[in-house]
């Protein structure tokens, strides 16, 4: 029988929960203290009383914010009993979870700067319905490592036991037995070295987050920042001539780039990946430690991203499309392979997913589908040629270079464009700027979509889109312009009474 001894969680919640309650305030009293400021002018002795009702309401505020914090932590307690996880929590209103240990899915583990000192860690539980919202199931805020491993324990001991109920009626014998069947060794899979991830560092769209992380935190303050004294310095400035400008804007661009290294290269410092029974452990991180699960039984598909930079290399990403998981409330998909060469994935793919067959023999796009992926891309970027042209002669007349371009581009997407079928398998290969790469098995997808406009009909081409379950959002792949005979195949091979020729590869 389960222990039904109530455990706390660390002191330390109490000031994470302090933090938290902190970050939803921040914006806030940035703007009413920073605007009362501004709107006070200059202090005088004559200040009336009500001048510091801002202030006061802060600290109020901000004391109300540590009891709350406080009571969250002494109010919350957790237990096992009956083969399930309990919690107990809330001040005014208690409330009870109760978590059956077969319905969790997946332990995920966070050391940030707060825990290290303490050797804690945050443990978010998901379970089966854990994707339908970006809520985890449960999330005890900071507990040591030692009760970590003791819900890791007893949730591999209560599997066992359902699996093992025939066994013996003494409880004794079946504890013995089913801790030697817990002690699973780990499997290590993958360690990403040190040059791979300076690479991953620095080919990364990290700057993108960077700069529009700057502009996010610049609009909370759009009504405090003089925006008209700042035009009237760009424009005294920009009468020192192009190049300075061009050369500031450089700066700025290699600043953001150098951060967004920084932010990777800390985010996924000792990239591993474990495999443990059933279940794929990656750990990540040095300053925020994260050690994520994702059970081998929940994943919907694999998924190749080929950047053009990082293909000329023979580098690419694995991603995971896993039902229900992503790595944060962001809904982010969860890399297997934040980067690796493409030439040695196969084996350690194959040691993960013995289902998948990652050797496919595709079908191409056919040579009079060409025209399909430049023709309308050209006609929507005329009218753009011609306005910039017009307005900015004659270095206007440089935006003809982008007729080539989306020539090439097109060329390229044509020759991605196949499809691979097995018994139980669809792979599908497609461009847009990045290559990617879709296995999924016929189990796993929600539908099949066939599509044929009147400009494909009359050259025998159709479109072919799937859609599996991947976190909040799912995930959907689509090959453009194929032969509509094979299309079609495809479609009668999706029913259930469809079949597939293995030795052809094709239905």
């Amino acid at each position: 029988m389960m222990s039904k001894e109530r455990y706390q969680l660390h002191p330390i919640s109490a000031v994470v929960n302090f933090i938290k309650g902190l970050k939803d305030l921040i914006f806030p009293f940035i703007i009413i203290f920073v605007a009362n400021r501004f709107q006070g002018g200059s202090p005088s002795n004559d200040e009336h009383w009500t001048n510091y009702i801002p202030y006061v309401i802060g600290i109020v505020v901000l004391v109300l914010v540590l009891v709350s914090g406080i009571i969250k932590w002494k109010r919350f307690i957790y237990w096992f009993e009956d083969d399930e996880l309990r919690i107990e929590y809330g001040l005014f209103v208690k409330k009870k979870r109760y978590i059956p240990f077969d319905r969790i899915q997946s332990l995920n583990y966070t050391e940030s700067i707060l825990h290290r000192p303490f050797k804690l860690v945050k443990v978010t539980i998901e379970t089966a319905g854990s994707g339908v919202s970006t809520e985890p199931e449960a999330e005890l805020t900071a507990i040591t490592k030692e009760a970590a491993k003791q819900i890791e324990t007893e949730l591999a001991l209560a599997k066992k036991r359902k699996t093992n109920k025939k066994t013996d009626e003494n409880g004794e014998i079946i504890v013995q037995q089913l801790e030697e069947l817990a002690l699973v060794p780990s499997i290590p899979i993958f360690k990403m070295s040190m040059k791979d991830l300076l690479i991953l560092a620095t080919t990364s769209g990290g700057i993108g987050v960077v700069i529009s992380g700057l502009a996010v935190f610049l609009t909370q303050f759009s009504e405090l920042i003089p925006y008209e004294k700042i035009y009237d310095e760009v424009v005294v400035f920009l009468k020192f001539g192009v190049f300075i400008v061009a050369l500031m804007i450089f700066v700025f661009l290699i600043i953001a780039w150098v951060f967004s290294v920084i932010i990777t290269t800390l985010n996924y410092y000792q990239f591993t990946i474990v495999q443990e029974e059933d279940q794929i452990v990656l750990t990540r991180g040095l300053l925020e430690k994260k050690k994520v699960t994702i059970p081998i039984g929940r994943v919907q598909g694999i998924r190749i991203v080929e950047n053009p930079l990082r293909q000329l290399f023979g580098y690419c990403t694995v991603i995971v499309e896993s039902a229900g998981g992503s790595i944060n409330d962001r809904d982010e998909k969860i890399r297997l392979f934040p980067l690796v060469k493409k030439n040695k994935i196969k084996q350690p793919l194959n040691k993960l997913f013995a289902d998948f067959d990652f050797d496919p023999i595709w079908t191409s796009a056919p040579k009079r589908a060409k025209p399909f992926y430049y023709r309308l891309d050209f006609l929507w970027v005329i009218p753009i040629v011609g306005g910039i042209s017009y307005f900015y002669y004659p270095y206007g007349l440089f935006s003809l270079l982008l007729a080539p371009v989306i020539f090439m581009l097109g060329l390229w997407q044509h020759r991605s464009a196949a499809l691979f079928l097995t018994k139980n398998q669809l792979s599908l290969q497609y461009r847009g700027i990045s290559k990617y790469t879709f296995f999924i098995e016929k189990k796993r997808m929600q539908s099949l979509e066939m599509r044929q406009s009147p400009f494909q009909k009359r050259k025998a081409l159709a479109s072919i889109e799937t859609t599996i379950k991947s976190g909040v959002l799912g995930a959907t792949a689509q090959v453009e312009h194929l032969e509509v005979e094979y299309i079609e195949e495809v479609m009668n091979w999706y029913e259930p009474s469809g079949y597939v020729d293995e030795k052809k590869g094709q239905p």
